[in-house]
């Protein structure tokens, strides 16, 4: 199969060819195109989404923080009896932020050591590294000819023109079917290739002046469903083989190549982000183990039952020094959480590269 086509595959114009058919000689009940955004195929929540994907891991981390803080307030102070002197009495403190200080050291090293794992990803012999080159290089090349051009070095341009390339052979498809004497076929092609173009044109609004080492590079990718489209492209060449002559069936392998090429890239995408993402983490949790260490030998060795006498509105001084130094102890753990969320909804969600569906609401 020839990756390139020539002028006459990719209408470069936007006309659009609306193709007539009498929708009662048609089953309508076929499920040709599917909805276009990640959230609408998984059937979730927008605030959920947003929370595990789209917002910032900072301020996922802050409201986390703030979470717990108000928890452990609200449960010191209002739990009968109240644990207040429990916090004022024996060796509480000690014994708690003891406990973090171990629990921070730990769990530094430990992050420490994944990140070590990710960059040993990128270490290896002069052969590994000339190996991982051509590969690069072949893939390269052969979106090139795909594209026309040459491909593009940022991340957000390159999926753009994939994009582009599979918008440009659905709407040549389109085009192309408008003189099929099938209405059934004609009606099918009609809402697959405005699936097509209609998710084309969001993906590709997304991803202008997205930049790579933020989320919005993959979350763009993540909305173009290119699976669910090489499938539709397989059926419709399978159930109307006896209405497609060789000019059709040429016209949906130059899109099948198009969606195919965008998978791989997609999973390059979304590895590099992936160890992007988890040396990013380290780092974080690294600035954020010094103040967790230092606040849990001041609360060792300075707090003891008289440091904070007196309540604001009601709740205890020392219940507020104890909440927020725990909560203060618990950023690096929380960190991690949030962007381990992310990292492991995204894997959760791209598991199949082929056309394989494994979430039930896309079925």
């Amino acid at each position: 199969m020839s990756v390139g086509s020539d002028e006459s595959d990719v209408d470069e114009s936007d006309d659009t060819t609306n193709i007539d058919v009498d929708e009662s000689n048609v089953d309508t009940d076929v499920d040709v195109s599917t909805a276009n955004t990640m959230r609408d195929r998984a059937g979730e929540s927008r605030i959920k989404i947003r929370l595990l994907l789209a917002t910032n891991r900072l301020v996922v981390t802050g409201v986390l923080a703030v979470l717990v803080f108000v928890a452990f307030v609200a449960a010191v102070t209002l739990l009968p009896p109240p644990l207040v002197p429990q916090l004022t009495s024996g060796d509480t403190i000690e014994t708690m932020f003891s406990t973090m200080l171990s629990a921070v050291i730990t769990g530094v090293t430990l992050v420490v050591t994944i990140g070590q794992l990710v960059l040993s990803q990128e270490n290896g012999p002069l052969g590994e590294q000339r190996g991982r080159m051509e590969n690069a290089m072949d893939f390269r090349d052969y979106a090139e000819e795909l594209i026309g051009a040459p491909s593009p070095s940022d991340p957000s341009a390159f999926l753009r023109e994939l994009v582009d390339v599979a918008e440009k052979r659905a709407k040549a498809v389109r085009d192309g079917f408008s003189g099929i004497e099938s209405e059934q076929l004609q009606w099918e092609v009609q809402e697959f290739t405005d699936s097509v173009v209609g998710n084309s044109e969001t993906v590709r609004d997304q991803l202008d002046g997205a930049t790579f080492g933020t989320f919005d590079v993959l979350f763009a990718a993540l909305n173009y469903n290119y699976g669910w489209k090489i499938f539709q492209v397989e059926r419709l060449a399978y159930d109307h083989d006896e209405d497609l002559g060789d000019r059709e069936r040429e016209l949906l392998d130059d899109l099948k190549t198009a969606l195919s090429l965008f998978g791989p890239a997609r999973e390059h995408v979304k590895t590099l982000y992936f160890e992007w993402a988890l040396v990013t983490l380290s780092q974080m949790i690294l600035y954020a183990a010094i103040p967790a260490l230092v606040v849990s030998a001041v609360m060792l060795t300075v707090v003891d039952a008289g440091t904070a006498s007196g309540t604001l509105f009601g709740v205890s001084h020392m219940t507020l020094l104890v909440g927020g130094a725990f909560t203060v102890t618990l950023i690096p753990f929380l960190l991690f959480t949030s962007y381990v969320l992310r990292i492991v909804t995204i894997a959760k969600r791209t598991l199949a590269i082929e056309p394989l569906i494994l979430r039930d609401s896309q079925r």
